[in-house]
């Protein structure tokens, strides 16, 4: 397993907290639920409390919790292969001694939480023991008053919270992963330099993926530059070869559609990426509150679920 570079988490001091906290938890057995915007690190801060537990030596295992519901119950229950007839074990036999990550927990079909719920509360049975770190983008606390999370389930993985400060608040740690990526992505050794206009444009841009975005910004710029100066005009932020950094899950099986649904789905989509803060919302549709406002009641009056279900 590689080890996680600290380095790349930042400097800030909201960060640095995040970073003790998971240092002094780290020590103990007890569940951690790791809080975030996608691309910010969640998962790597998971790898970084496992190596740093007692529990380092022993496995770690991870299941995205996003995927289909039978694929989830699949990789955590275990299945048997259909040509061989071999059963494989699921993660949590696998990790047995070890930790679990489930990312995205958010993403556990809702008649599967109550029996994830009751399976991990009986490991202790069958002499399993696993550490449970959870990652989400999503306001658990929220999605439990509102009927679509599991109470039991949230009580038995957010015993520890830890929250992740997206990239766009943290204008320092930027500057710095900017050059830290720049010195990972010059093979050529040109010592690149960025000047200002570029530097600004990074400092301005949403970074909606956080530093999995910015990452692939910067090695698809460095790609195309030709000098030693990365200048405004060099980056792609905002082009095609920055998109790869949206999940295959995000895409939801991209189809035709009217445009009104696709509006639709597409403020869902903004509404469950920023845990559904109208505000920051807002900002990655490019729309004001107000006309923000007004599609959510207009959906609600049409009787879509999600949006009636929004506080």
């Amino acid at each position: 397993m590689d080890t996680v570079n600290v380095e790349l988490f930042g400097q800030d001091q909201k960060v640095l907290k995040a970073l003790s906290v998971a240092r002094n938890v780290s020590v103990t057995k007890a569940p951690v639920l790791i809080v975030g915007e996608a691309g910010v690190g969640k998962r790597s801060l998971g790898r970084y409390i496992h190596q740093n537990s007692t529990r380092a030596n022993k496995p770690l295992c991870i299941v995205d919790c996003a995927e289909s519901s039978v694929e989830v119950e699949r990789q955590i229950l275990g299945h048997r292969d259909e040509e061989s007839g071999r059963f494989n074990r699921g993660i949590l036999e696998q990790a047995n001694g070890g930790t679990v990550i489930f990312a995205n927990i958010d993403g556990v079909d809702e008649e599967f939480q109550k029996k994830l719920h009751k399976i991990i509360n009986e490991l202790p049975d069958y002499d399993i023991d696993v550490r449970i770190i959870s990652t989400t983008t999503r306001n658990l606390s929220k999605l439990v008053g509102a009927g679509r999370f599991y109470r039991g389930l949230y009580m038995q993985v957010s015993s520890n919270s830890i929250t992740l400060t997206p990239l766009r608040e943290r204008p320092n740690d930027l500057q710095m992963l900017v050059k830290h990526f720049i010195h990972e992505f010059d093979t050529e050794e040109r010592h690149i330099d960025v000047d200002q206009t570029a530097m600004d444009k990074m400092l301005m841009h949403y970074w909606t993926y956080n530093v999995e975005e910015l990452r692939n910004v910067i090695e698809s710029s460095l790609e195309e530059l030709e000098g030693s100066m990365l200048t405004e005009e060099c980056l792609t932020i905002g082009e095609k070869k920055t998109v790869n950094v949206i999940q295959d899950d995000e895409s939801d099986g991209i189809r035709l559609m009217s445009l009104k649904d696709a509006e639709k789905l597409l403020i869902k989509k903004a509404l469950v990426h920023t845990s559904e803060n109208r505000t920051q919302a807002a900002k990655i549709l490019g729309v004001s509150i107000r006309t923000l406002r007004n599609k959510i009641n207009e959906y609600r009056n049409t009787g879509s679920a999600y949006f009636m279900n929004l506080r």
